[in-house]
């Protein structure tokens, strides 16, 4: 059975992140969204669980992470190509993402970051994985 991932994470105001990822070319799934939460749809085995910081202190004892403040998880996704990447990172700066640093660009691995806007890190890549076999 092929695994599907669900990451969670806390948002202070959910049509906002709904706008802003939207934005970016995602899709909800309605069934999963009310005034606590949504499901992003990143493809047909990755999702993503906005979930209003309220709610999302129901799954957990532990004090809330502020992400702009602190890392706890990167996101990292890949994309076809470098233009790929930086297209995407065009419509996120665009939604009102940050980029946090410079982009990353190892010849065979090319990568950037952007900040939601909660603070979480989304990290966008590109990698050719016949260089490694050259390497």
């Amino acid at each position: 059975m092929a695994q599907k991932i669900f990451v969670n994470l806390p948002v202070k105001d959910i049509n906002r992140s709904i706008e802003f990822f939207s934005k970016l070319g995602y899709s909800f799934n309605p069934k999963f969204t009310d005034q606590n939460a949504t499901c992003m749809i990143v493809s047909d085995d990755i999702y993503v669980m906005l979930l209003t910081e309220k709610f999302f202190r129901t799954f957990t004892n532990k004090e809330i992470s502020d992400a702009k403040k602190s890392t706890e998880v990167l996101i990292s996704l890949t994309a076809e190509n470098k233009e790929a990447v930086n297209q995407f990172m065009a419509r996120a700066l665009d939604a009102g993402g940050k980029e946090p640093r410079e982009a990353q660009d190892h010849g065979w691995m090319y990568g950037r970051s952007f900040e939601d806007l909660d603070g979480h890190i989304w990290e966008i890549f590109y990698m050719d994985e016949s260089a490694l076999d050259k390497m």
